[in-house]
């Protein structure tokens, strides 16, 4: 499943073809292949590994709620329970899994737009405008370590495809509707309060 391929209603994002486009993030950072990169995987501000983890609390919730009560993201989080609420599990699950996606769209935006760019520098950048205002300040040295220990862009590209080139369409694509998504989800949270607490 791509983002691209995620239904988008007036009545929110399906959570279930979310989470099963989501699953695919994982083996994106499997092909960044650093073993430095074990500590996004392992730490996306909670966790990059618990995406799976965060996607199978959201999917516990709609299959104990049923598609009337968590179809749509906004629905899950709606009927969890209240702003300020402590037990509002997927809720929270989500927001970081959000936070963790934006900062994966804006390296790789970051990278699209500058192709003489390092992913090093990329994935620096987008740390340091996305994640790193949540992070401790023990964790922002590992996560800035991790920045460092990207591969090089020719090696991640050819591992997409036999180019950039070829490569640049279907990743802008799929980036464009990941951005949708998480912009979208993002000023559902603000204008609801949802984060409040988190």
């Amino acid at each position: 499943m791509r983002y691209q391929d995620v239904p988008v209603t007036a009545e929110g994002i399906s959570t279930s073809e979310f989470i099963d486009a989501t699953e695919g993030v994982v083996k994106l950072f499997d092909l960044l292949g650093s073993s430095a990169f074990a500590v996004v995987q392992n730490d996306m501000n909670g966790n990059i590994k618990l995406v799976l983890t965060r996607a199978q609390k959201i999917r516990d919730r709609l299959l104990s709620t049923g598609p009337d009560l968590s179809g749509t993201l906004q629905l899950l989080v709606k009927n969890e329970g209240l702003p300020g609420d402590k037990k509002r599990t997927a809720t929270e699950g989500l927001l970081w899994l959000l936070r963790g996606l934006e900062f994966t769209a804006r390296a790789l935006r970051l990278s699209l737009e500058n192709p003489s760019e390092e992913l090093s520098t990329s994935f620096t950048k987008a740390y340091e405008n996305t994640l790193r205002k949540y992070h401790s300040i023990l964790v922002r040295p590992v996560f800035s370590l991790a920045m460092k220990a990207c591969p090089y862009r020719k090696d991640f590209y050819a591992k997409l495809g036999p180019s950039e080139d070829v490569v640049r369409t279907p990743l802008t694509e799929w980036l464009v509707a990941l951005e949708k998504i998480v912009q979208n989800m993002h000023q559902f949270y603000e204008q609801g309060q949802y984060a409040k607490g988190f």
